[in-house]
């Protein structure tokens, strides 16, 4: 319950607006980071596949890395799947996977992951954020 729930709140933390009084930061260093590959695949059917590297340390609650693509001048910025990340300090893979429920026209767009930590306090699980990457992308066929 707690995968299906965390990966939920990390998605919906992409297309809120930030809060930062409800918000735990975590400290973000050299140590701790997510790249995003140049390259988004979308296939014939809608499922669009961003991904990329990840390092973060020190987490005690269940971290996600989350994922989201914008394209154009438009504000729409649609989430792309939530994966649950391994703080141990090492560089691990990451890919998140969903069905857009618009088609992106191959070429130029721009993502953004985040690395984010539910930490327990009290009954609440506070997003606590430990990297975040903006980056250009080219959206092509899978």
């Amino acid at each position: 319950m707690l995968g299906t729930l965390g990966a939920v709140a990390a998605t919906l933390l992409l297309a809120a607006p930030a809060a930062t009084s409800a918000v735990a930061t975590a400290s973000t260093t050299d140590a701790e980071t997510v790249t995003v590959d140049r390259t988004v695949r979308q296939a014939a059917d809608g499922t669009v596949t961003i991904s990329g590297t990840y390092r973060c340390t020190g987490a005690t609650g269940a971290v996600f890395i989350s994922s989201a693509i914008s394209q154009g001048d438009s504000d729409e910025t649609q989430s792309i799947g939530g994966t649950r990340a391994v703080c141990d300090g090492g560089t691990h893979r990451w890919t998140n996977r969903g069905t857009a429920y618009h088609t992106f026209a191959h070429g130029r767009a721009h993502v953004q992951a985040i690395i984010t930590e539910l930490v327990p306090q009290g009954i609440l699980l506070v997003p606590a954020f430990h990297a975040l990457r903006d980056q250009d992308v080219t959206v092509a066929g899978a």
